[in-house]
C-alpha cells in the first residue's frame, strides 16, 4: 500500500528550476528586487530540493503579468469606404451637421472606418455648433477656420488615414 505523498515534498528537476529563474531576472529588471537579493534568491533556486523549497523564493513577488493581446489589424479601406467618409466632412462643411447626421442614420454601418470619419465629422459640427450657441453667435467666427480643419480632414480620409479633430466634444460614438 503506498501512502499519497504531499507535492510540495516532491523534488525539483532542472526543468522547474528555469521559470522560476526567469522570474527572478524578470523581477530586478522591473525593480522589484535588487542587486544582492536577487543573487541570494537565484543561489536559493539552484539549490533548493523540493517544490516547497522552490516555491518559497517566488512567494512574495507577484505573478507575471499576463500578456497583452496585440491590437488587431484593420484591413485598409477600400476606394469606397475613402469617399464617403471625406463626403462626411465635407458635408460637414456644406450642411453644418445635417449632413454627417443623415450620413450616421444611412452609412455607418458600412465599415467601422466610415464610421470612425462619419462620428468625427458629426462630434466637430456639433461642438462649433454648441460654441456658436454659447458665444451668442461670436463663436461662429470658428466656422472660418472649421472650413479649413474639415477640408484637410476630407483630404486625409481620401488618402486612408484616421483623424480626429482637436477640440472636439465625443458626442456620437
Amino acid at each position: 500500500m503506498t501512502t499519497p505523498v504531499h507535492p510540495g515534498t516532491l523534488r525539483v528537476s532542472h526543468d522547474e528550476r528555469e521559470p522560476v529563474v526567469e522570474r527572478l531576472q524578470q523581477a530586478y529588471a522591473e525593480g522589484r528586487l535588487d542587486k544582492a537579493e536577487l543573487d541570494l534568491r537565484l543561489h536559493l533556486a539552484m539549490t533548493a530540493k523540493t517544490r516547497d523549497d522552490l516555491a518559497s523564493v517566488l512567494s512574495d513577488l507577484a505573478p507575471p503579468p499576463a500578456p497583452v493581446p496585440a491590437p488587431v489589424a484593420l484591413p485598409d479601406p477600400t476606394a469606397e469606404q475613402r469617399l464617403l467618409a471625406a463626403l462626411a466632412h465635407v458635408l460637414g462643411i456644406v450642411t453644418l451637421f445635417v449632413g454627417p447626421m443623415v450620413m450616421m442614420c444611412t452609412r455607418a454601418r458600412r465599415s467601422p472606418y466610415v464610421r470612425h470619419h462619419i462620428a468625427a465629422s458629426l462630434n466637430f459640427q456639433l461642438t462649433l455648433l454648441a460654441v456658436t450657441v454659447v458665444t451668442l453667435g461670436v463663436g461662429a467666427v470658428a466656422y472660418a477656420v472649421a472650413w479649413a480643419v474639415a477640408l484637410v480632414a476630407a483630404f486625409l480620409a481620401l488618402a486612408g488615414t484616421p483623424f480626429r479633430y482637436p477640440f472636439t466634444l465625443r458626442i456620437a460614438r
